[in-house]
């Protein structure tokens, strides 16, 4: 398939964008809550939007296990600061982190352009909202995993391929239900779904999605596959982290949700450059 481009709220999204993550959540695994206030995340906000990100993207569950979050509270969390990042940002691009239907369309009457799905769609009305309300999509890979549970014992006779037939199966289902198909990404979803070797397998090999034709997003910042692979705690991955972006960015991915904006808009301005310079 031809590459496909990608346009989100106002944007034409540029050959790397960057993806600020923000989560109202008390128990974040890496930020241990430190955006869970509306303030707090408003200042993460400004902040990102200050250091280059093209996006934001706004979560309200945890992923991991945890304390359970209803609709009712993850509502709660988000579109009150979906509403006011649209106030205070017309121009950015606005993504939701979320598997539920119900969300996503309260979300996109807040002013959201992106409903990113890291689980895979299990609940297949969520592209049914996003084609409704003209947003966006994150069509992901989670092994059939159900939401917030972690990988026990996962096997894959080829992850990669089977992460390519779950989200390209995805992709063309939301096309065919109404979403414009350059506001669709595919995601690998490391970690989801998928242990340390399969999560590396996946980035070595990510060229193989990029041939899809459709934008790959990758969401890698501090997660365990890197501090299994390093032997390192989540607070010290930042190096690793890049590390997994430059390759990923070497090899044609699109969109890159990252807590440190300044260290990976610097880091893929570079990978760019180098792209551009190659023979």
């Amino acid at each position: 398939m031809e590459p496909v481009s990608l346009r989100l709220g106002r944007r034409v999204l540029p050959e790397f964008s960057v993806m600020a993550v923000v989560n109202r959540t008390p128990d974040s695994f890496f930020d241990k809550g430190a955006t869970f206030g509306f303030d707090a995340a408003m200042a993460a906000v400004d902040r990102a939007v200050a250091e280059g990100a093209d996006l934001i993207d706004i979560g309200g569950v945890k992923a991991g296990p945890g304390d359970d979050v209803d609709v009712a509270e993850e509502l709660r969390r988000v579109v009150d600061t979906v509403a006011a990042v649209r106030d205070r940002h017309p121009d950015i691009v606005i993504s939701v982190d979320t598997w539920r239907a119900e969300v996503g369309a309260a979300v996109a009457a807040a002013g959201a352009d992106l409903l990113n799905d890291t689980w895979g769609g299990p609940d297949p009305e969520l592209a049914v909202v996003a084609a409704e309300h003209g947003l966006g999509l994150v069509c992901a890979h989670a092994g059939a995993q159900e939401p917030r549970t972690r990988p026990h014992r996962v096997a894959y006779g080829d992850v990669l391929a089977d992460v390519i037939g779950h989200v390209t199966a995805e992709a063309e289902r939301a096309v065919a239900l109404g979403v414009r198909r350059d506001g669709i990404l595919i995601d690998p979803a490391h970690d989801f779904g998928k242990n340390t070797r399969q999560s590396l397998e996946i980035s070595r090999r990510l060229d193989e999605m990029v041939a899809t034709g459709w934008p790959v997003l990758v969401a890698v910042s501090n997660k365990d596959f890197i501090g299994e692979a390093l032997g390192r705690p989540v607070d010290k991955r930042g190096v690793g982290t890049m590390a997994v972006l430059g390759v990923s960015a070497w090899q044609g991915a699109r969109v890159f949700r990252v807590h440190d904006v300044a260290g990976a808009r610097a880091a893929l301005d570079r990978v760019a450059a180098m792209r551009r310079a190659a023979p």
